[in-house]
């Protein structure tokens, strides 16, 4: 079978809103929204093998630790394992004070009491009731017209009231779902939403919320903001109602569209973490949150072990989290490419010595650190990169800041090993070629055993030491206008090696007493090739001398 070659024939676009003065387009997100997790419900029914109690227990105590304050926990009515949840929670005195938990369920009476029933005794709550009311629900699924469909909406709204007058000891809240509303007449959805609240008759002060879907994503998210946009104009009493989004993820927009229907006046989001649910999954709570987090807003959610989150969550579904989901995943904070890891590189050297708290690094719209995350990860090294992966790999791992001639002198003996071994390349990996290219560990032709300087009254400098060559101590000494110099006479007076120093730099390796040097030179050899020598000490000068050895190491190959 293959795709119609004219779509236009089995499919019609959504049809616009009649909305020409819309506002949404021209606001910004300035504060949090209020956040509902369905992780528990909503994210729980649409997995292979739905949570037991251990797992949703876990899970509950995450999202508390996260910073929900409003948790749904259940469908009661489902059946046992979701009653008996439910009742133990609420009996263990587990649900803190300022935490609301929410339930969830068709529109029935014997369903509706049941869910107040598995509430009884805990100090608040929500019961959320919903009814389908789109024309193909109503049409192919329930064969019913619109006041049927309406009635089914009122009289759960009179069981809504009447079951919590039966437990007065609880403070109520009351959701309701016109379920379907993305693909339903606004003008309806609004009808039955206004009969609810006759009948519910919330104020200002105890507002009803009230949920508006999208159960199927049919659109793309602008369309949505437009139907939130006109039911909030159009809703009587909108100061009463509290606007809840649940939006889910056919057309992959489940977060842009939450977004935008922020901007279009609602106050709640809805959805699971890292976007479990059914389908395609629901809106990413985790995601929307980040993202007013990088624009400045607190999301009132605390993500700052990113990586505990993801294990809880992972454990509790048995789904593992995309690599490349928006800043949970392993890979989305790692460059492997050259040019962005050079571009990297260079951001967290100005971050650095500007010095003030403003983010600004290329590629990066979050500090990872903000998310628990090590810089560590963020550079990362195959056959792609360039210079600038290693350099930071090298840094991060082992503090050297390799001049940026040597960088390219270094790089490449890394694309060798990379293209040789077809993988990427790990830090104990660069670390054992730049031991090997710059001769650290292994015998060395010419090694130092000791020196002293010494200064002459006409101010130049002396070396004198003993040099080991080819294993045997021999008493060396040298003059020049500095220590450089000086141990460069000596290799060309004892040994007949020309080296011109053409770069020196250096730079301190750690903080405080257990600080050490590195040293870096770049040298021309008698025959116009370029070698460089690599010094490691804890005394500077004494780095600077093994770093013009290990050029001259370089020099005799």
């Amino acid at each position: 079978m293959s795709m119609l070659k004219d779509p236009s024939v089995k499919y019609r676009p959504f049809p616009q809103v009649p909305l020409p003065d819309r506002q949404w387009p021209s606001r910004t997100i300035t504060k949090a929204p209020r956040w509902l997790s369905t992780d528990l419900r909503d994210g729980n029914q649409s997995l292979i093998d739905p949570m037991g109690a251990e797992k949703k227990n876990r899970f509950f105590d995450l999202l508390v630790k996260v910073g929900l304050k409003e948790i749904e926990i259940g469908f009661p009515a489902a059946g046992a394992t979701e009653f008996d949840f439910i009742r133990a929670l609420v009996d263990s005195g587990r649900i803190p004070e300022d935490v609301l938990v929410q339930v969830l369920t068709q529109s029935r009476d014997d369903l509706i009491k049941t869910s107040f029933e598995s509430l009884a005794g805990v100090h608040a709550a929500i019961v959320h009731v919903y009814n389908a009311v789109s024309p193909l629900w109503r049409q192919v699924v329930f064969g019913m017209e619109r006041s049927q469909i309406k009635d089914i909406a009122i009289n759960g709204a009179k069981q809504l009231r009447d079951n919590a007058a039966r437990f007065p000891q609880t403070k109520w809240h009351f959701e309701y779902s016109p379920e379907t509303f993305s693909t339903a007449e606004l003008d309806f959805s609004l009808e039955c939403c206004e009969a609810v609240m006759d009948v519910l008759r919330p104020t200002p002060e105890h507002p009803i919320i009230l949920n508006l879907p999208a159960t199927v994503e049919a659109a793309t998210p602008n369309v949505y903001a437009d139907q939130i946009e006109y039911f909030c104009r159009n809703l009587p009493n909108r100061d009463s109602a509290v606007i809840s989004l649940h939006t889910h993820n056919d057309r992959g927009t489940g977060v842009a569209a939450a977004e935008l229907g922020l901007m279009a006046g609602a106050d709640r989001v809805e959805g699971c973490l890292f976007g479990n649910g059914e389908r395609t999954g629901n809106c990413c709570l985790v995601t929307v949150g980040l993202n007013l987090y990088t624009q400045g807003v607190d999301p009132e959610l605390d993500f700052s072990d990113i990586d505990e989150v993801i294990q809880t969550v992972e454990y509790c579904n048995q789904l593992p989290v995309h690599p490349r989901h928006p800043y949970g995943g392993d890979l989305v904070f790692t460059a492997f490419s050259g040019s962005h890891q050079d571009a990297i590189k260079k951001g967290f050297a100005a971050q650095e010595q500007r010095n003030d708290p403003l983010w600004a690094v290329p590629y990066l719209p979050i500090d990872p650190a903000d998310l628990g995350r090590s810089y560590e990860a963020v550079i990362r090294v195959n056959s792609q990169s360039g210079k600038g992966g290693f350099a930071w790999v090298i840094e991060q791992d082992q503090g050297l800041k390799l001049p940026k001639r040597m960088q390219a002198h270094f790089s490449r003996h890394v694309q060798e090993l990379a293209d040789q071994l077809g993988r990427e390349l790990h830090a104990g990996d660069i670390w054992d070629v730049f031991r090997k290219v710059y001769r650290l560990d292994e015998p060395q032709h010419f090694q130092l055993l000791d020196y002293h300087e010494m200064r002459s009254p006409d101010g130049s400098r002396i070396f004198a030491g003993k040099i080991g060559v080819g294993g045997k101590a021999q008493s060396v000494s040298g003059r020049g206008n500095g220590l450089i110099s000086s141990i460069v006479a000596t290799l060309k007076e004892s040994f007949d090696v020309a080296l011109e120093v053409r770069d020196y730099s250096e730079h301190a390796l750690g903080k405080g007493s257990d600080a050490r040097a590195a040293a870096y030179v770049e040298c021309v050899t008698a025959d116009g090739r370029t070698v460089w020598g690599v010094g490691i000490d804890e005394d500077v000068a004494t780095a600077s001398v093994r770093a013009v050895l290990s050029a001259a190491n370089a020099a005799s190959l």
